[in-house]
Formats: C-alpha cells, sequence, structure tokens
C-alpha cells in the first residue's frame, strides 16, 4: 500500500452519530471493518475543524481489513431532530468499495442501518452496482460493487467484504463553482460529467422521476475523488449546533503534496498529527465552496 497515497486520495470521511457503541455494532460488528483508535475528542483537534463545543467527544476509526490506509471516523454528538439527509448543501455521502452487494441487504437485516436504495443495475452504466443506505446519525453510505473502469476514471475492486472509501460525494449550490475552486485551490482536474435522473434527489425534494440532475467527478488523472451534484434551488445550507460538526456526513480529509498551496484559509494553522490517521504529517482544515469541512494532510 506504499503508492496508495497521492494527491487527492481519500485519507477518510467522519460521520456524527448519537450513540458511538450502536454505530460500532453496525460498522465493526455487520461491515467488518476494524476499529484502530478509540478515546475522547481532543479539544486541540476539535478546534481545527472549528467545533470546539465536540472536544472531549467519544469518536472511534475504523478501517477494512484489506489494509488500505483509508479511514471512516464516527465522532458521537446528539441528533439534530431537524436533519433530513440529501436535502442540504455540503457532503451527502461516502462510497465504499464492496464485494457481492447483492448479498448486502439480507446481512443487514436487524442492524442500524436503514437501507434506502437497494442494489440495481443501471442501463447505459455497466461499470458499477451501488446500494444506499443511512447509518443511526443518518449518514449516508453508498455500498458499491466495482465491475470494472470507467472510460474516464479507474475504480477500484474491493479486496474485502468492505473495502476502503473512495468516493465522496457533495452537494454543491453551484457545481461549476464549486469544480472550479478544486481546480484551483487542489489542482484537481475535471472528470466525466453526467445529468441524469438522480433518485436520491428527486426523491428527497420531492421532484418528478423526470427531474435532471448534473453532475462532475472531480478527479486527478484516473483518479475519482469528489462527485460534485448540482443541488436544486430549494436546498438550504446545513444547521449545525453552536460549535459542532455538522450532522450526518460531516467531514473529509484528502492527501495533498503541500499545504502551502496560495489561497487556502485554514480554520487553524497547520500542525503535524501523530495518530495513525494522520501518521505524523502536517495538517489543517479549509471550508470549501458548498460550506464542506475539508481537512487536508500533507504528505509531500
Amino acid at each position: 500500500m506504499s503508492d496508495f497515497l497521492t494527491h487527492g486520495r481519500i485519507i477518510g470521511g467522519l460521520a456524527t452519530v448519537p450513540d458511538l457503541a450502536a454505530s460500532l455494532r453496525d460498522y465493526h460488528d455487520r461491515l467488518g471493518l476494524s476499529v484502530v483508535e478509540q478515546g475522547a475528542l481532543s479539544a486541540d483537534l476539535a478546534a481545527s475543524w472549528g467545533c470546539a463545543a465536540n472536544a472531549g467527544s467519544p469518536f472511534a476509526t475504523l478501517a477494512p481489513v484489506s489494509g488500505a490506509p483509508c479511514y471512516l471516523r464516527l465522532v458521537q454528538q446528539p441528533l439534530d431532530p431537524g436533519f433530513v439527509p440529501t436535502r442540504t448543501y455540503g457532503w451527502a455521502a461516502f462510497e465504499i468499495t464492496v464485494q457481492d452487494v447483492f448479498g448486502w441487504p439480507d446481512k443487514l437485516v436487524g442492524s442500524g442501518f436503514d437501507i434506502i436504495g437497494l442494489p440495481r443495475e443501471i442501463p447505459g452504466l455497466p461499470y458499477f452496482v451501488a446500494m444506499q443506505m443511512l447509518g443511526q446519525g443518518r449518514e449516508m453510505i453508498y455500498l458499491n460493487e466495482v465491475r470494472e473502469n470507467t472510460p474516464t476514471s479507474d475504480l477500484p475492486p474491493a479486496k474485502s467484504s468492505v473495502d476502503h472509501l473512495f468516493i465522496v460525494i457533495l452537494a454543491a449550490p453551484d457545481r461549476a463553482a464549486t469544480m472550479a475552486w478544486y481546480a484551483e485551490h487542489l489542482g484537481l482536474e475535471e472528470g466525466g460529467g453526467y445529468t441524469i435522473p438522480y433518485t436520491m434527489i428527486n426523491k428527497a425534494f420531492g421532484l418528478p422521476d423526470t427531474h435532471m440532475t448534473s453532475l462532475s467527478m472531480a478527479q486527478k488523472g484516473r483518479l475519482p475523488i469528489v462527485e460534485i451534484d448540482d443541488y436544486p434551488s430549494i436546498a438550504t445550507v446545513r444547521a449545525k449546533g453552536e460549535g459542532m460538526l455538522p450532522p450526518g456526513n460531516a467531514l473529509v480529509t484528502l492527501a495533498v503534496d503541500s499545504l502551502d498551496r496560495p489561497g487556502l484559509d485554514f480554520i487553524t494553522p497547520p500542525v503535524v498529527r501523530s495518530s495513525a490517521f494522520y501518521a505524523n504529517r502536517r495538517t489543517a482544515t479549509v471550508i470549501g465552496p458548498a460550506g464542506e469541512l475539508l481537512e487536508l494532510v500533507e504528505i509531500g
């Protein structure tokens, strides 16, 4: 895995959950992810995310048994009763590569996951088969069985039953402007673009099945990273508690070649962090153009 961490690679996604122990039963016991770190969130790390009120919150870091250095972090905080997934700007979903996606609905019966989209093959998109589900913090998770590479990107077949997070989905008020920000500030390129009847979005907003959504893939070379979805104008800014993380899919961490890129306005100055997640690298967090928390880790 020494060549896994390249510029733009997803190092992790973070979701907020109301009961860490209950969510660990889902992600560890059901999905088979390994717990590699668990404890209380430090005040320094919480401040770097602009979420000082989360200091001391219970958290856990999980990794796939494939050994891929890509992590899912869970932070406990009260569930916002007004939060409805897929209706606000910001991180909308984390996409994880898995084996045998059609077998997962039966395996998850009785878990805390709420399956909202059963696996189905989409005509004209032979590259993958995905299913969608919500965790107990209403975080959106896609389980995606890769079939083949797309014409513009390389997709990773799973090397364990549930492997690593390989695409993050961003709900944006202006897809083109958001893509331009990722290109200017992080040196990512626009890969494949599609205009499709996006079932998840249409259901969330009560739109006709025929309503079309445009999306772009921000990538580096053939590495897909951020799917940027053009959300309808009736979407809103995601509400969050004072000094707390956003509910649901809260934060994404990317590897970058340097933190000294121009125009990056960090919440707090970069520092070296020593946990397994950061591996003694410099890191800092910015707020992206859709209001998303984007943590950057310098790999040199």
